[in-house]
């Protein structure tokens, strides 16, 4: 990327390698999925779905979490600006005084200054390697605001589902418990068992039991996304909705090439510049192996008590370190920072490469879980005029109670199989923008 080619301009005619991209042999496409660019603007607004788009907002702005990675991009700063004035003279003032007995005081007043000037290009290699640490710093801020924002939308995901599966669920105890209804009357007449009433209420029990864990499961999501927000769990709890709905992807998918991961990815890039800033590291431990040059001057004035001109006196040496004997300490400290290097280089293959896997795997699961909607809307749809017609032959005795609440049983597990599986689609595609780095800005 431009911004790494920028920063280490710096480290020219230094001691030390120069960083340079590591030749990376990467797919020409994904296995799944056309190669088309990714959607520009905040990706959530694919879902179309405002209350989405409000909490995805609020919590990039107010989110702990990036609030620290802005700190620490601060702090990176901070450390540019100190190794920056490494380069420069150091310039301190002073005054002191004495007296004796019998004698008026006397004082000293003046400045003092050292510099280092950096031939060798040590701390040229240190600026370098804050600089790029600096930039990681703003890669890992925007790393942060992309996993925060998968986070929110998959919580706000697991919150409709939970919402969906809890409608659903008042419908399906509506349903048993018309079967029930019908099952005791025709046991008050005579053309049921007890046996076939306490049956269809042991259905009804069951499902009822369901409403606690969802209760449950929806309270979790809605305390995830407190806590996104910055907020204590249960501050602002978001209100149960009334289409009770999953939501639903309504954009074109384009998962681009691999090579685009290079630049939409922050944590890679951020692997790259950690690399970067190792390579640089070599070189000022490089620096320390070598003689170093150092300026010292003062500039001073005597003053005593029947002189106030005063005599302004000045010096100034100059001294040539030449490292003899450390028993192997720099040489070792070479090493750690090639393997530091090496280390750095590890780390970024391994980024690169978990970042095409989390495209593959979310591609994947996209198709996977497109293919099992379909399969489960055409089962819920047979399940339901089979429930239907059971129903209805049940009433004039021509079926069994055991089959109708079979039927029942398989259409109520279908309806939800099929709003899980509508769930498990939008967080495949929350998956898969969070795998590209796609935007998180307005375009």
């Amino acid at each position: 990327m431009r911004a790494l080619a920028f920063v280490f301009l710096l480290g020219a005619c230094a001691v030390g390698p120069d960083y340079q991209r590591p030749d990376l042999d990467l797919p020409a496409s994904f296995t799944t999925g056309e190669a088309e660019p990714v959607k520009a603007g905040p990706w959530w607004e694919g879902f179309e779905d405002p209350v989405l788009n409000d909490l995805a907002g609020r919590a990039l702005s107010e989110n702990l979490s990036v609030a620290a990675a802005e700190a620490r991009l601060r702090r990176a700063g901070a450390f540019v600006t100190a190794e920056r004035s490494d380069l420069l003279p150091i310039v301190d003032g002073f005054v002191d005084g004495s007296t004796a007995d019998g004698q008026l005081p006397q004082s000293s007043a003046g400045l003092s200054g050292v510099f280092v000037p950096d031939i060798l290009g040590g701390r040229r290699r240190e600026l370098e390697a804050a600089r790029a640490s600096t930039l990681a710093s703003r890669l890992l801020l925007d790393d942060t605001r992309r996993i925060t924002a998968a986070s929110l939308a998959s919580s706000y995901v697991e919150l409709r589902r939970t919402d969906a599966r809890l409608a659903l669920l008042a419908e399906s105890l509506d349903l048993q418990q018309q079967t029930l209804r019908i099952v005791r009357l025709r046991a008050e007449a005579g053309l049921a068992a007890d046996l076939d009433v306490q049956r269809a209420a042991s259905d009804l029990a069951q499902t009822r039991a369901q409403q606690g864990p969802l209760n449950a499961s929806r309270q979790q999501a809605d305390y995830r996304i407190s806590l996104l927000l910055a907020e204590a769990p249960g501050t602002n709890s978001i209100p149960a909705f009334e289409d009770a709905a999953v939501p639903s992807f309504q954009s074109e998918v384009g998962a681009g090439l691999p090579a685009d991961l290079l630049r939409a990815r922050p944590d890679v890039a951020a692997a790259e510049a950690d690399l970067a800033q190792a390579t640089a590291l070599i070189g000022a431990e490089i620096a320390d192996l070598l003689p170093q040059l150092r300026l010292t001057g003062t500039l001073s004035t005597q003053i005593d008590g029947s002189d106030f001109a005063g005599q302004a006196v000045s010096r100034a040496t100059a001294v040539l370190d030449v490292p003899l004997l450390d028993f192997g300490r720099r040489q070792a400290e070479v090493r750690a920072a090639r393997a530091a290097r090496d280390e750095a280089l590890a780390n970024y293959r391994l980024a690169l490469l978990s970042a095409l896997a989390d495209v593959e795997n979310a591609l994947a699961g996209i198709e996977a879980a497109e293919a099992r909607r379909a399969d489960l809307a055409e089962a819920v749809t047979a399940s339901t005029r089979a429930f239907d017609q059971l129903q209805a032959l049940y009433k004039e005795g021509l079926a069994t109670l055991i089959d109708v609440l079979d039927a029942q049983r398989q259409l109520i597990a279908g309806r939800e199989r099929f709003t899980d599986s509508e769930a498990a689609l939008a967080q495949a595609h929350v998956n898969l923008h969070a795998a590209l780095g796609a935007s998180l800005d307005s375009a």
